[in-house]
C-alpha cells in the first residue's frame, strides 16, 4: 500500500469510527490526547515521519486501538482506569509502536483487496469489536470477509512483545516511567484471574500473561529510574470523566466533596475542578463560583478552569464578562484551542459573528480536520445568512463525522442558493462529484455482499 492509499484509507476508516461511536468533542480533552501523543511519537523513533491522530472515544471499555496512517483511539474507560499518566502514556506507546513497526500492514493488505469505502468500514467494524469486546460491530462489517481480517488484526505474540519492547523505550525517552507498562500489566493480570470469563476488553485484544508482565519489566528494569509527575491536563481529564460516570450530581458532589476534605487525593485542583462541575449540573452556581474560586487562585493560567469561570458567568446571566475573560485570557495565551472555540461560541450567542468567524478561520489554518470548527463556522455563516457557505461548512462537518449522504444533501442544497459565483460553485461541483462516486462505491459493495 503506497502512502497516499493508506492515507486515503485513513481518512475513510475514521469517518466511519465517528459514523458509530461517539468521540470526545470538547476542545481541551481533544487537545490533551493530541499533545500526549505527539509528545510520545516524538520520542518514538519515527523514522518513516508517520502521522498520527489521537482521538477519545466517549465509552466504558478500557482498550484502545490503532487503525491505518496512525489513527489511534482511546476509550475513556482506559483513562478513568489508568492510575498515571504514565500508565496512559504506556497503553499509547504501545499502540503507536504498532504502527511504526508496520504490524498493521498485514491486515490492511487484506482489507485492500476491497473498494477503498468498503475496506475502511470493514477495519472500524472489526477495530471496533475487537476494541469494545463485542461482535455487535462485528455484524456491520462486509459479508464473509470480517472474520478473515479478525484473524489478520488480532496482533500476535511477537508483534506484542515487540510493541511492548520499543513502548517501553519510547517512555523512558519521553520521560515517562517505563514501570508503567508492566505495573499497568500486573494490574490487568489481577484483573484477568478476578474477572475470569467476563474480561475488560483490554484484555481480549492485548493478552496479559505471566511471560510478558516479566519480559516487560525486565524491559523496564534496563532503564534507570524515573519519577513522572502527572500533568494537570491528565487530573483534569480524570476528573471531568469521573463526575460524568455518577448518574446523579448529588453522588458526584458527595465523592469530590468527600476527597476534599479527607484529603484523599492525587491533585487538589482536579478535585475541585470535578466538584465544580457536580455544582454546575445541579445549578449550585454559588458553590461553583466559590470552589472555581479557589482552584483559579493556585492556578490562574490554567484554560479549563478558565473556560470553566466563562461558563459560569454564561449561565448567570454574565455574557458580557465572559467574553471579557476570554478576550484577556487569549492576549496571555495567544491561539489558544480550547479558548478559542469557547470565545468564538460566546460570540455567536451574542450575534458578533463577524468575530467568531476571524477566530475559527484562525483555528482552521492550525486544524484542517476538526469536525467541531467546521461546526461553529456554519453556525456563524448560518448568522449572517450567508447560506451558501452555511450549508458548505455543514457539509465539511457531515462528512469528517462519516455522515455520507446528508454531506451531498448540504452541497446540493448550497449550490441552489441565488447569488453563488462561479469560484463558489465549480469548488463545491468537484466536491460534491467527490462525495457521490464515493457513496456509489459504498452502495456498490454493500450490494454485492448482500446487504
Amino acid at each position: 500500500m503506497t502512502p497516499a492509499q493508506e492515507k486515503r484509507l485513513g481518512q475513510a476508516f475514521l469517518r466511519s469510527i465517528k459514523s458509530s461511536e461517539t468521540l470526545l468533542s470538547e476542545p481541551f480533552a481533544k487537545q490533551y490526547i493530541e499533545e500526549l501523543g505527539k509528545t510520545l511519537v516524538s520520542a518514538s523513533g519515527n523514522q518513516q515521519n508517520k502521522s498520527f491522530n489521537f482521538f477519545i472515544l466517549d465509552n466504558p471499555a478500557i482498550n484502545a486501538f490503532a487503525g491505518p496512517d496512525g489513527h489511534i483511539g482511546v476509550y475513556t474507560g482506559l483513562i478513568l482506569t489508568t492510575q498515571s499518566e504514565s500508565e496512559l502514556a504506556a497503553v499509547i506507546a504501545h499502540e503507536i509502536a504498532h504502527v511504526t513497526q508496520n504490524h498493521l500492514m498485514r491486515a490492511f493488505h487484506n482489507a485492500n483487496q476491497l473498494s477503498l469505502p468498503s475496506a475502511a468500514v470493514l477495519l472500524a467494524a472489526v477495530v471496533l469489536g475487537a476494541a469494545a469486546g463485542g461482535d455487535a460491530a462485528l455484524a456491520t462489517a462486509i459479508g464473509g470477509q470480517a472474520a478473515l481480517i479478525q484473524q489478520q488484526i488480532n496482533f500476535t505474540r511477537t508483534n506484542e512483545k515487540e510493541a511492548d519492547r520499543i513502548g517501553i523505550q519510547t517512555l523512558f525517552d519521553s520521560s515517562f516511567e517505563p514501570h508503567a507498562m508492566p505495573v499497568f500489566f500486573e494490574r490487568m493480570g489481577r484483573a484477568n484471574r478476578a474477572y475470569a470469563s467476563e474480561l475488560p476488553e483490554f484484555l481480549r485484544t492485548h493478552p496479559v500473561t505471566t511471560n510478558r508482565i516479566a519480559d516487560s519489566l525486565s524491559r523496564a528494569e534496563q532503564h534507570p529510574y524515573k519519577q513522572h509527575q502527572s500533568s494537570l491536563g491528565y487530573h483534569l481529564l480524570k476528573a471531568a470523566l469521573k463526575e460524568e460516570s455518577f448518574y446523579k450530581a448529588s453522588q458526584s458532589e458527595k465523592y469530590f466533596a468527600t476527597n476534599l476534605e479527607e484529603g484523599r487525593y492525587r491533585n487538589k485542583t482536579a478535585q475541585q475542578y470535578g466538584l465544580y462541575l457536580s455544582y454546575m449540573r445541579q445549578h449550585k452556581y454559588k458553590d461553583a463560583e466559590s470552589i472555581l474560586n479557589q482552584a483559579l487562585s493556585e492556578q490562574p493560567l490554567e484554560a479549563v478552569l478558565l473556560i470553566s469561570q466563562a461558563k459560569l458567568y454564561q449561565q448567570t446571566g454574565r455574557p458580557k464578562q465572559a467574553i471579557e475573560l476570554l478576550e484577556d485570557s487569549l492576549l496571555v495565551l495567544p491561539g489558544n484551542y480550547p479558548l478559542s472555540l469557547k470565545l468564538a461560541e460566546l460570540k455567536l450567542h451574542s450575534d458578533l459573528a463577524d468575530d467568531a468567524i476571524v477566530l475559527l478561520n484562525g483555528q482552521l489554518q492550525l486544524r484542517p480536520d476538526d469536525d467541531e470548527i467546521y461546526r461553529l463556522v456554519a453556525q456563524a455563516y448560518a448568522k449572517k445568512d450567508d447560506k451558501i457557505s452555511a450549508h458548505a461548512f455543514q457539509a465539511d462537518y457531515m462528512y469528517l463525522n462519516g455522515q455520507l449522504e446528508p454531506a451531498i444533501q448540504q452541497l446540493e442544497i448550497a449550490l441552489q442558493q441565488k447569488g453563488i459565483d462561479f469560484y463558489q460553485a465549480s469548488k463545491l461541483e468537484a466536491k460534491l462529484k467527490a462525495y457521490k462516486q464515493e457513496n456509489e462505491q459504498v452502495k456498490a459493495d454493500k450490494k454485492l455482499s448482500g446487504k
